[in-house]
């Protein structure tokens, strides 16, 4: 007769163990349960893996998800307090996505399609966002004009510029024009001393930056001059900067400064070493080489010119899918790389190559290589969603860039518009696209703006007469501003973390090292399994 509900079935186990030696019980087995990292990512056994083949199994939640800390290496000298670096793409960074990005404790790559000096202006803007101690302020004189006060204001997108008898730093100090006194000034020709604030309070010569912040606080102006024992200006400080500190705890900032870090891109070529010079006299920090692929002679030549002329630049080498590849770059100096060939949104360099590497496999075997010598890498390309963020961080990544995943904020440069579907999005393209190569901003315009061009020199088609696309153009759905859209990322990557019982990136990896945090290959059924399944719904990410 079958068993019904609560009767014991006939012939079940002659012995129950004692649920008390459960966990026990679990040193019986072999290995743990799942897949170490070397099982999983085994080429052999497995082929190349991309994101969406495997999974992290669960580990024991101790701890809140508030508790998970995000701190992870950029280089060897710098580290972020959010893993995330937006791509050096001209529908992706500029200086307004590179701003927001810092705010938020991650890192934007500003792109070369443009000319040198444009990109260093955007270098500045970056650097003269938020600061400490501003120790190079724009500084006017008295017979400066209100109109060019204004263009002064326009070209460097905020206001309040001190005023000196020379005009420049280290003289003295006589007031300072602000926005409110020349926002309604008609007369442009008169000059900024019938305008200017003279009733100022400063503070002397080696206040610390905490005490100079405890005066600009009590008072109620915009700015705190610090002056010498004579009266000469020698730095400043801003009341914007002072709430920036308060909105943005996590900015990724040079301690020494407090001014926002900031990263571009430039390429290979002779020529490269006059963009690179002008950007590093605009405050640059760090510098990627931007390239497909970057085992080549150019790139080992200009890693090298790059260390020994500006030592203090820390240099990001790339791309690269292997060990191999990663030895080079390595040997040749450099202080992080960049891993991906194929694997971006836009890119289509596998399918027409046939050239690169499926994500995971790269990630996995070039960053356990380069940690041996204590060079953080960058996941760089493939990321669809929080799962691809985790996973290339648990492969050994320290950051993760993203190009399609953050094109459609408000922040990137791409233009918005409405598809023919009716939704909201945003231009959209692969550097290695026919639009990008053929865009002339980056040699002015002129008819050899090809061999200048990011996207040319990013896939060595300086030369060709005929243009192979690599990259390809088109759309992604706008996803607001940076101020909603990385936050929601990184609470995602905290609670992902939290999952799988680790508090910290450190902790993460130390965990797939030492074989603690497990994996599991996902067939295409699981992946089937693991979607949703439903007539219709509608796909809400964060709110």
């Amino acid at each position: 007769m079958p068993a019904t509900n609560g009767s014991v079935a006939k012939g079940a186990p002659a012995k129950v163990l004692d649920y008390k030696t459960a966990e026990d019980v679990l040193k019986e087995y072999e290995t743990r349960d799942g897949l170490s990292i070397r099982d999983l990512m085994d080429s052999k056994a497995q082929g190349g893996l991309t994101y969406n083949d495997f999974l992290l199994l669960p580990g024991h939640i101790g701890f809140p998800a508030s508790e998970v800390t995000l701190d992870s290496p950029i280089t060897k000298r710098i580290s972020l307090k959010t893993p995330f670096v937006s791509s050096p793409m001209d529908t992706v960074t500029e200086h307004d996505m590179a701003v927001h990005m810092a705010l938020q404790g991650g890192l934007g790559v500003i792109h070369h399609n443009c000319s040198p000096d444009a990109q260093a202006d955007m270098v500045r803007k970056v650097k003269r966002y938020e600061n400490g101690f501003i120790l190079d302020p724009v500084v006017i004189q008295r017979g400066t004009t209100v109109g060019e006060a204004k263009a002064l204001k326009e070209k460097w997108g905020f206001g309040g510029f001190p005023v000196t008898e020379s005009g420049k730093l280290g003289s003295k100090l006589l007031g300072i024009v602000t926005n409110r006194d020349i926002q309604f000034e008609d007369d442009l020709d008169q000059p900024v001393a019938n305008v200017m604030v003279t009733d100022l309070i400063t503070a002397s010569s080696g206040v610390t930056l905490a005490e100079a912040n405890k005066i600009l606080a009590k008072s109620k102006k915009g700015k705190l001059p610090i002056v010498d024992a004579d009266g000469n200006l020698v730095s400043m400080i801003s009341r914007s900067d002072l709430t920036k500190n308060l909105h943005f705890p996590l900015a990724s900032k040079l301690p020494d400064s407090k001014q926002l870090i900031c990263a571009a891109a430039i390429g290979t070529r002779p020529e490269d070493k006059l963009r690179l010079a002008k950007l590093v006299d605009a405050g640059l920090d760090i510098v990627i080489l931007d390239s497909s692929q970057g085992n080549s002679m150019y790139q080992i030549e200009m890693i090298k010119w790059i260390k020994e002329t500006y030592p203090d630049l820390d240099v990001i080498g790339g791309n690269v899918v292997t060990r191999e590849q990663a030895a080079a770059l390595i040997a040749a100096g450099v202080d992080g790389l960049r891993i991906g060939m194929g694997s971006g949104s836009a890119c289509i360099t596998q399918e027409v190559m046939a050239v690169g590497r499926p994500q995971a496999t790269a990630v996995y075997n070039v960053s356990s290589f380069a940690a041996r010598f204590g060079v953080p890498c960058i996941a760089d390309g493939g990321i669809q969603n929080v799962g691809h963020i985790v996973k290339g961080l648990s492969l050994g990544a320290s950051t993760v860039m993203m190009g399609g995943l953050l094109a459609g904020t408000t922040e990137s440069p791409g233009t918005s518009f409405v598809s023919r579907e009716g939704k909201l999005v945003k231009a959209y393209r692969g550097m290695g696209s026919i639009d990008a190569m053929q865009d002339k901003k980056a040699g002015g315009g002129g008819k050899d703006s090809q061999k200048s061009n990011a996207g040319t020199a990013r896939y060595f088609s300086e030369g060709d007469s005929v243009l192979v696309a690599q990259g390809v153009s088109g759309a992604v759905a706008h996803r607001g501003s940076i101020g909603k859209f990385v936050p929601y990322l990184a609470a995602g990557l905290k609670h992902s973390l939290q999952d799988s019982g680790v508090k910290s990136l450190l902790e993460l990896h130390e965990g797939v090292e030492s074989g603690t945090v497990r994996f599991e290959i996902r067939t295409a059924s699981a992946q089937l399994e693991g979607g949703v399944n439903m007539e219709s719904y509608e796909k809400k990410l964060y709110a």
